[in-house]
């Protein structure tokens, strides 16, 4: 899995030199996230300046995370491109929207990220699409990685839980590799990864 998320910078053209670059490594899958920032962002996160101004593309946060989004049409190239390089491309939706909109694009599967391991309504939102499902685990404990796979295969069973660190880059002494024992003790129904 090549993870593109929003390293696009909000150029569709990056986008599709990063896909092109996936594929040529031998990536199977490539994955973006989407965000609809105004449901996901108070209005004071949105309109706050942005903490690194010298790494934004707006004056506010908000300008500055609506930049990095592709609307559906773009999103539709951007399958297109994929497919033709017989690279998957899917998405991590950050919020209810953007599951209804990632759905209207038929994504064939999606990830969760470790930020929603809490988040129990986007975890059945997801869930009831029926598609297979990457659950990141990074900064949660082993309770709630337990709650999010209670929660998610209630409704959908296809899913694989994935340890990792949420530090970017993590150092090699953080990467606690041994909890994907732990998880293949815990979870034996579960693709591990």
């Amino acid at each position: 899995v090549a993870e593109i998320g929003c390293n696009h910078k909000g150029s569709i053209d990056i986008a599709f030199d990063l896909i092109a670059e996936a594929s040529q490594s031998g990536a199977e899958v490539a994955k973006l996230q989407k965000t609809t920032n105004k449901e996901l962002l108070t209005a004071e996160q949105y309109d706050a300046p942005h903490p690194n101004p010298e790494n934004s593309y707006g004056d506010t946060y908000g300008e500055h995370r609506e930049y990095l989004e592709f609307d559906m049409s773009e999103y539709k190239e951007l399958i297109d491109y994929s497919n033709k390089l017989n690279v998957i491309l899917f998405a991590t939706p950050f919020d209810l929207k953007s599951v209804e909109f990632l759905e209207k694009l038929n994504m064939p599967l999606y990830k969760m990220a470790s930020a929603d391991l809490r988040n129990l309504p986007l975890q059945r939102e997801i869930a009831k699409t029926k598609k297979p499902i990457l659950l990141s685990t990074g900064g949660g404990t082993l309770e709630d990685v337990k709650r999010a796979k209670n929660n998610i295969c209630e409704i959908n069973e296809k899913l694989a839980i994935l340890q990792c660190t949420s530090s970017y880059p993590a150092e090699t002494d953080s990467l606690n590799l041994q909890v994907i024992k732990t998880y293949m003790k815990e979870f034996k129904n579960h693709i591990i990864g």
